[in-house]
This record gives structure tokens, sequence and C-alpha cells, in this order.
């Protein structure tokens, strides 16, 4: 339960945490980076040095996000304890271990042996709040039903059949992100209603306008049918009205879909590319910087939880950042093109 005098200690927490965040220089910094180890070595006079120090060489860029992540869920417990517990944030938490779950079952359809899948998993969120269980009794399944049966035991093994169903028929693996997805954001959708924090409501607003939005169009690109693409959208928000994602549904074309958006407060992130994968790619990352700056905006309100919410959210799409950085450093890619795909301050 959030308490008002522990939501104001978290909110000054939440402040100084801001002011930590990396900048758009050392970003490119890290970008211009030769190899991993002198990526390793710029990021040693950040507030990532000690995770670092606890990657073992040679370097890779899979072992650094794992061990960034660790950070960033050790970041989500301090602020969940900093406000007494929060059913939303928890909501929000469950998402490193859902990127595990979403891991083991795309390396399991793909065919990945055992320790190819093990490489990707680390298992600090769920040691920090005693949840080993879901991801190991999936990472041990023998097949792919097997996941499917103990994942039905925590209620979302249905949602988890219908992506694999899914894929099987139209062959994109991204279909199984998106039900996995569908399933957090349903959480929090359901943690969200009882708050009366209207600043709450509208930042949260805005992510699921992003879930929602997102899959139509790839929805669209995927030639899914429309009670399908019905199927992946989490209820509306106030936002979004069912009549514009109807709209939206059944469009003719995926330039068609977008133009639906023209009227609204997202006017100003429709892609004006001609082909289709350009247009979602560009639309995504218009959306991505429209919700990087809504979460800068709330810090604009004093001893909100909305505050301590995104301060955590902004350090998320930080880690997804370095992430992408130590990728591209690892495979040779310009600074150029990594910085263009990097959600900071003066994005452009």
């Amino acid at each position: 339960m959030v308490v008002g005098s522990l939501v104001t200690y978290a909110t000054v927490k939440a402040y100084s945490l801001k002011g930590k965040l990396l900048s758009r220089k050392i970003f490119q910094t890290l970008a211009e980076s030769r190899n991993l180890d002198e990526f390793a070595s710029r990021l040693n006079s950040t507030s990532y040095s000690d995770y670092i120090r606890k990657i073992p060489k040679p370097y890779s860029s899979n072992n650094i996000e794992i061990s960034f992540r660790d950070k960033q869920a050790e970041l989500y417990y301090m602020m969940m304890n900093s406000v007494g517990g929060s059913n939303l944030l928890m909501a929000y938490y469950y998402k490193f271990i859902f990127k595990n779950l979403k891991n083991i079952l795309k390396g399991k359809i793909l065919g990945k042996s055992q320790s190819e899948i093990e490489s990707t998993v680390g298992l600090k969120a769920e040691e920090l709040i005693q949840r080993r269980d879901v991801t190991l009794k999936a990472l041990t399944s023998k097949n792919i039903e097997e996941v499917i049966s103990n994942f039905k035991s925590y209620g979302f093994g249905s949602e988890i059949e219908k992506a694999v169903m899914l894929y099987n028929d139209v062959g994109e693996i991204g279909v199984i992100d998106t039900y996995l997805d569908k399933i957090l954001y349903q959480n929090l959708a359901d943690s969200i209603k009882s708050k009366a924090d209207l600043n709450l409501l509208k930042l949260f607003g805005v992510e699921l306008d992003l879930y929602n939005l997102t899959n139509i169009v790839r929805g669209k690109f995927w030639n899914l049918d429309e009670q399908t693409i019905n199927d992946l959208l989490v209820s509306h928000t106030s936002s979004t009205s069912d009549e514009l994602l109807s709209k939206m549904i059944s469009a003719e074309n995926l330039k068609n879909s977008f133009m639906e958006l023209s009227k609204t407060k997202f006017s100003d992130i429709i892609p004006h590319e001609d082909d289709d994968i350009v247009m979602i790619n560009e639309f995504e990352r218009k959306f991505d910087i429209f919700l990087y700056d809504s979460l800068l905006k709330e810090f604009a309100n004093m001893f909100k939880l909305s505050t301590v919410v995104s301060v955590v959210r902004l350090y998320d799409i930080e880690i997804r950042n370095l992430s992408s950085i130590s990728y591209a450093v690892e495979n040779n890619i310009s600074s150029d093109v990594t910085m263009s795909k990097i959600i900071t301050t003066n994005n452009s």
C-alpha cells in the first residue's frame, strides 16, 4: 500500500536519480567506442561501473544487457520499497520476468540449444521477489507444450497458446512478444483502475496508447484479420476511443490506418514514408520520443507517484539505449546509425 509520506521520500529520490541520467554526449562517446572493452572502460566513470566490473570477459553485448537489466531490476525494487509497496510498480516490474519468458519461448520455438537459451536469461529480478519458479519452470520445460501447460497454472497459459498458434500461422516471431506484452499491459491496466492520481492515469494512458496503436499497425503489416488484431489490444484508454481503434483496424492499408490519427494528439507522429517497414519504424521511434517527453514532464508535479513511475521508466529507456549501443559496437555499426535510434533529451 502506497503511503503519502513515503511517496514524498521516494519522489525526492526520483529527482536525484533523474539528475544522474546519462546525457546525449555520453551516449555519443559510447557509440564511438572501437570495441566492447573501450565501451566498458568509458562506462566506468558512470553509475554503471559496479555492474560493468561484474561482467566476465570477454565482453558480449548479451552479457552487458543482462547486467544492465539486473541494475534496473534493483532500481525498481528499491523504489517499490521506498513507497511502501505499489501494485502498479510491481506490475511494471514483471516486465523483467516476461523478458526472460520471451527469450525462453522464442528460443524453444526457433530450435535453439538449451545453453543458447540460458545465455539470454538473468534471474536477478526473480530472486529479488523470490519468484524464480515461473522462469525456471519455463526454462526446464522439454517442449512448447510443457511450457504452455506450466504457464496455465499462473493464469496466462491460454494467451501463450494463442501466441504459438498465431506464430505457426503467420511465421512472425514478434507475435510472441506481442502476446506477452498484452498480459503485462492488461495487468498494468487492472492495477491502475483504482488510482485517483490523474497524473498517473494520464501517463499510463500514453503507454497504453503506444501498446495498442503499435499492435494495430504491426497486425496490419502481418496481414492479420480484424478479429485477431482486436485480440491483441488491451481495453481502451480515455485518449483513444474504441471508434478510433476500429477505424485504424478496418482501414484499407497501413498508410490509411496511420491517417486516422490526423485529428488526434498523435498527429505529429504520423509517419510520412511510403515503405511499410520504414513507416512502422518511424512511427515507433516518434511514439517513443512522445512517451519520453511525457515522462520528463511529470517532474513538474511534486510528490506524486507518477514521478516515481516516470524515473524508473526513463531508466528503462536508458538501459535500452545502452544495450543498443553495446550491440552496435560489437557488430561495428557506425555511431551515426546508432545515435539515430537513441531516445534521450534533444531527440532529432
